[in-house]
């Protein structure tokens, strides 16, 4: 089902420069969208494919009206990577399926459980005793929320999602271990995405707590009780131990390590494959990456850094060596 120009301005504002009942037939990104499909541009390093783009119309921010102009149709917002994000979500709901039951007849709910009205369960979901979803949540595939875990309103949890595992508790004893039984839960917020095959494990006295807001992508390790703020994005394969507290509006790039223990202040952004042993409490950046290089120069390099602890106590002792000779 085609969108026309007219139909999508109206739904979400922006300026348009075209025709307003020019057929929309898909959206693409700039340099493969073909004739009849939408696309957008918000990186301005990106400009020169704005010319060379065959897309009907591309969104653009107000500085890029004229470059626009002079290949055609455009709609101008003040962010286009948020106005395309917003048509995305118009797109999925004029194009979207009937739906099925609320409820998938394979899944397993316990008779306690609570799901709140507008909730959806998809098949093979396990939903154990004393936990509840709140309105509007909707769970994938083979999703499982633990016992006396809650999930917020209006969360979308994909496939393979666990929510309430034990978490990874034992004491040592005579060379083996004893198992510390995890007698917290899970709560997570309103309006949170948890991507595929993404494990957040129960607290083990306390709940682990996911707040408002939060996106995670796939395949994320959250240890027992930990704490993520409010609108905190997390990107694939992070993996965060057990009693970290990671603040609010942060964003961990993927493969990034945190152990456990540490605080994270907000707005805190963690570089991909950076590995935090400390905590940090101050906003800002932080990278902790050994540059990929060929193998012999690899060695090398980590050879001089085995000896950086002497290099230093040698320049501290020959500072203090001049700074005797000056008095």
């Amino acid at each position: 089902m085609a969108l026309q120009l007219g139909e999508i301005i109206a739904a979400l504002g922006g300026e348009l420069h075209g025709d307003a009942t020019q057929r929309i037939e898909g959206l693409a990104p700039l340099e493969g969208a073909q004739p009849g499909q939408l696309s957008f541009l918000s990186n301005p390093k990106y400009r020169q494919q704005l010319e060379s783009s065959r897309a009907a119309c591309v969104i653009v921010a107000a500085g890029l009206r004229e470059q626009a102009l002079a290949r055609g149709a455009c709609i101008v917002a003040d962010d286009p990577y948020l106005y395309f994000a917003r048509l995305t979500q118009l797109w999925k709901r004029v194009h979207a399926r009937p739906e099925g039951p609320a409820i998938h007849p394979s899944a397993v709910i316990a008779d306690d459980a609570h799901i709140a009205e507008g909730a959806r369960i998809g098949p093979h979901c396990v939903v154990e005793r004393g936990a509840r979803i709140g309105a509007g949540t909707v769970l994938k595939a083979r999703v499982h929320v633990g016992e006396d875990c809650t999930v917020g309103a209006r969360c979308i949890l994909h496939p393979g999602v666990v929510i309430g595992a034990d978490g990874f508790g034992f004491a040592p004893h005579q060379g083996a271990w004893e198992k510390i039984e995890q007698l917290g839960a899970v709560r997570i917020g309103d309006d949170v995405e948890i991507g595929a095959n993404t494990c957040i494990d129960r607290g083990a006295l306390a709940d682990t707590v996911i707040e408002d807001g939060v996106k995670m992508d796939n395949l994320i390790q959250v240890g027992h009780n930990c704490r993520i703020g409010a609108h905190t994005a997390i990107a694939g394969c992070v993996g965060i131990a057990g009693s970290a507290t990671i603040g609010k509006h942060c964003m961990l790039g993927g493969a990034a390590m945190i152990l456990g223990h540490l605080t994270i202040a907000d707005r805190v952004v963690i570089s991909s494959g950076t590995f935090v042993a400390r905590s940090i409490h101050k906003p800002g950046l932080y990278t902790g990456i050994f540059p990929i290089d060929d193998n012999a120069n690899w060695e090398k390099n980590a050879a001089t850094l085995k000896q950086l602890h002497t290099l230093r106590d040698r320049i501290k002792a020959l500072e203090k060596a001049l700074e005797e000779k000056k008095t």
